[in-house]
């Protein structure tokens, strides 16, 4: 099955679901940064790498809801709901650090915990995703369908090109 949301075959979703993962991963570690005392500017900059990695995964919504909206097998469509409604909630988690960030002195752990917790859930998520492409095969053109493209356009003859 091959997603409904690509660009020459290649899904967008796993593309765009890269910037969330990196910007909260690196909130966190300014969050770390920050409890360790060095400060303001970590904390700033976390908060928003937190902000980019939401409007990222909101953007990485889209062509991921689009291609859930095409899977019609039982198994993987419940595979699916859950990756889908456990990354809602990672963002969720976000969200409120977010939040919590714009009311809370800059010494509280509470985004350094609100970003680990919001990591392990994005973990589950990212596992989900790749039970789906790695083990069940979604958006994965297989080999052999590969092989016997690859063999028509073998025996096409070559086209010649005008000279001028």
């Amino acid at each position: 099955m091959s997603s409904p949301a690509s660009v020459k075959n290649h899904p967008l979703h796993p593309m765009l679901v890269a910037l969330p993962i990196g910007l909260w991963t690196f909130a966190f570690v300014c969050d770390v940064a920050t409890v360790m005392g060095r400060g303001d500017p970590w904390s700033t900059v976390g908060t928003y790498a937190i902000a980019g990695g939401i409007i990222g995964a909101l953007l990485a919504a889209v062509p991921g809801f689009i291609d859930y909206l095409s899977i019609d097998e039982k198994e993987m469509k419940k595979i699916a709901t859950t990756h889908l409604l456990l990354a809602l909630g990672a963002v969720a988690v976000f969200a409120l650090n977010f939040w919590m960030r714009q009311r809370l002195p800059q010494t509280s752990l509470v985004p350094l915990s609100l970003s680990a917790v919001g990591l392990l859930i994005l973990g589950g998520v990212g596992w989900l995703g790749g039970e789906m492409v790695y083990v069940k095969g979604m958006a994965v053109q297989a080999v052999e369908e590969l092989a016997k493209e690859s063999a028509r356009k073998e025996k096409q003859p070559a086209r010649m090109k005008r000279a001028g």
